[in-house]
């Protein structure tokens, strides 16, 4: 997968990488390196490979207070949201999947990334994710191609609920994503609208969501 930062809408920008990219060219925090240092030693690369990436996403950004939050410590809500805790209004998300991440930062409102390796749906979960023309057409595909096409579309509903702030309890098949659909809104009800993009749909897939007006 090709390293990509990208801006995904007005003050709202994403990015994706290997794990060896993101730690040669992003630098974690102290205050990273000792939350990862309790972690099994692949689990805290990771760790430490997401917060290099935010780093280096905070700094890229061509917004002033993103470069002065760039060495913020990260916090964490009851859920698991994370905020930085001295800019709480610019809005930032980590992912990871095997051996790469994905970051997401936007000024004045919540955002979601997520990324994915490869999901081999099953029927079951075809059928909980996705309307009946959808598996229909899913189930039509060779089963690579399928596995490729159902995890772009679920890193997009996983992307939008961890916009929301409610992650998984979220209930991410609520997002009707279609086959070979790369950008769209969903009304998710309390939390108002969610707008998201798929930036890569390979594998992995690297999907950014964010909500639509209002501050975080």
């Amino acid at each position: 997968m090709t390293t990509r930062m990208v801006q995904v809408a007005e003050a709202v920008w994403a990015g994706f990488a290997a794990n060896d990219w993101a730690l040669r060219h992003g630098e974690p925090t102290g205050a990273d390196r000792c939350a990862g240092s309790a972690l099994p030693p692949w689990r805290a690369r990771e760790h430490l490979a997401s917060r290099a990436l935010l780093r280096l996403l905070l700094t890229a950004a061509p917004l002033p207070a993103c470069r002065r939050a760039a060495a913020d410590d990260l916090a964490a809500e009851p859920g698991g949201r994370p905020y930085l805790r001295d800019h709480p209004w610019i809005g930032v998300s980590l992912s990871h999947a095997g051996d790469h991440v994905a970051a997401a930062v936007a000024f004045g409102r919540r955002v979601g990334v997520d990324i994915e390796v490869a999901i081999d749906p099953s029927a079951g979960m075809l059928r909980r994710c996705c309307d009946e023309t959808a598996v229909s057409q899913l189930e039509g595909w060779p089963r690579d191609t399928r596995a490729t096409e159902f995890t772009a579309m679920w890193s997009a509903m996983e992307a939008c609920v961890k916009a929301t702030g409610e992650g998984f309890a979220g209930a991410p098949w609520r997002v009707k994503v279609r086959p070979r659909q790369r950008s769209g809104r969903w009304d998710s009800g309390r939390c108002g609208e969610v707008r998201w993009v798929t930036l890569c749909a390979g594998r992995p897939a690297v999907s950014c969501a964010f909500m639509v007006g209002g501050r975080r």
